[in-house]
């Protein structure tokens, strides 16, 4: 399998951009070292051209007619290999050259045939859906590996999804346009596609793991049956009665949720000190004095792990420099001693791998300007992966597993065997 050709371009006028695109694709595709006959396009694009998201699918599918599927959303901000893009017009594209029997796009009119064998799945949802949660769980349940990935589409305007399967769409549904608003669309990948998926939340635990002994809706009341605000303040080393210090502290921290897991001693804080997977970080958005609780940003209940954590932009760069390096670990499975035990299904051992496109989904709170440069994000994995093929983008919330994650980054990467 070749290197899957990818583009990117920032135009004022989308059809320049999407003639850009369109040459960079055309000259890989000629070039002997890509794949010259793709059949699945990924297309991301920045809000600024969501009003022309149609007019820029037609556009490209009719100059790229091997292309019969089609899926991706809109941005705040979109990525491509080594660049960012923000607050400007741009869109990126990725062709994927995958067996016809190994994928579908699907969507609201073109549901997920249930005789398709469905290991993973690239998902993009639009953030006004209500039970987002139970929606991805739903479709979680429709993978063996249980395994998905993506995100939440961002926009300060109309939320679209590009979703077109050249299976057609359920009788009574007319024909597709491809471009949706609403509800949730993607690409299932069979068993035969191989990837690596890793999750990076960019946060450091300041505390132990406890356990949730009470509480209600979305407030915490008791961590290890003691006080959950008292035992905040502790671990902060603050006090109310410096409210300008406790409150700037209590301003900068996290909370991690997990789900207990038999066995484990740990869900929430892995061995090595970072998030694991199942960790869910959200904000402290108010303290109650009165119960000596604290509220977050989510439903808790009794029995979910919880530690407080930190994010800044040291933290944030090393661990996404650590999935990054179990990636390249996987790439070559005989040389690897330790792999994590929360790490999602990935190649299977036998052989050295390579990359031949990625998919990279972030939170529209990360990108250049958390990392503490532009483009910074995109730099670290360039450095640590190499020129691959890459596109994405930033998220209103980002999807792993079956869980909805906020401030993450989703790092997946396509792969075949290195000889090929």
């Amino acid at each position: 399998m070749k290197n899957f050709p990818f583009a990117h371009a920032t135009h004022p006028q989308w059809h320049g951009a999407a003639a850009l695109v369109l040459a960079q694709l055309r000259a890989q595709m000629a070039g002997g070292n890509h794949a010259s006959a793709p059949s699945l396009g990924l297309l991301y694009i920045t809000d600024e051209y969501v009003d022309v998201a149609q007019d820029i699918l037609d556009y490209l599918g009719a100059e790229l007619p091997t292309v019969t599927d089609w899926s991706g959303t809109v941005g705040i901000g979109i990525a491509a290999t080594n660049v960012e893009y923000f607050d400007e017009p741009a869109l990126a594209v990725m062709l994927l050259e995958i067996p016809s029997d190994q994928f579908r796009v699907f969507s609201g009119v073109s549901p997920l045939n249930l005789a398709f064998e469905s290991q993973t799945a690239l998902v993009h949802v639009d953030p006004s859906m209500p039970e987002v949660t139970e929606l991805l769980g739903d479709m979680a349940r429709r993978t063996e590996s249980g395994y998905l990935f993506g995100g939440l589409s961002s926009s300060r305007g109309r939320s679209v999804q590009f979703a077109l399967s050249g299976d057609g769409t359920l009788p009574g549904q007319g024909r597709s346009t491809g471009v949706f608003s609403g509800g949730m669309s993607g690409v299932a990948f069979g068993p035969q596609v191989d990837l690596i998926s890793r999750v990076t939340q960019g946060c450091k635990p300041v505390s132990k793991v406890r356990v949730v002994t009470e509480a209600r809706d979305n407030v915490v009341i008791a961590l290890d049956d003691q006080p959950a605000l008292d035992t905040l303040l502790a671990d902060l080393k603050v006090s109310l009665g410096q409210p300008e210090a406790a409150l700037s502290a209590v301003r900068a921290t996290l909370v991690a949720l997990a789900e207990p897991r038999t066995g484990a001693a740990n869900a929430a804080v892995r061995l090595t000190g970072n998030l694991g997977n199942e960790a869910q970080v959200r904000q402290i958005i108010g303290l109650d004095p009165g119960r000596r609780a604290i509220a977050v940003g989510d439903a808790v209940r009794p029995g979910l792990q919880l530690a407080f954590c930190r994010r800044n932009a040291e933290t944030a760069r090393a661990d996404l420099t650590r999935i990054c390096a179990e990636i390249r670990e996987e790439l070559e499975p005989s040389e690897l001693e330790y792999a994590p035990s929360d790490a999602p299904p990935s190649v299977p051992a036998g052989g050295r791998k390579r990359i031949v496109g990625a998919v990279y989904v972030s939170c529209v709170g990360r990108g250049g300007a958390h990392f503490g440069w532009p483009h910074a994000e995109m730099h670290i994995v360039r450095q640590a992966l190499g020129d691959v093929p890459l596109v994405g983008f930033f998220a209103s919330g980002e999807v792993a597993y079956e869980h909805l994650y906020a401030f993450t980054g989703v790092l997946t990467v396509f792969t075949t065997n290195a000889d090929a």
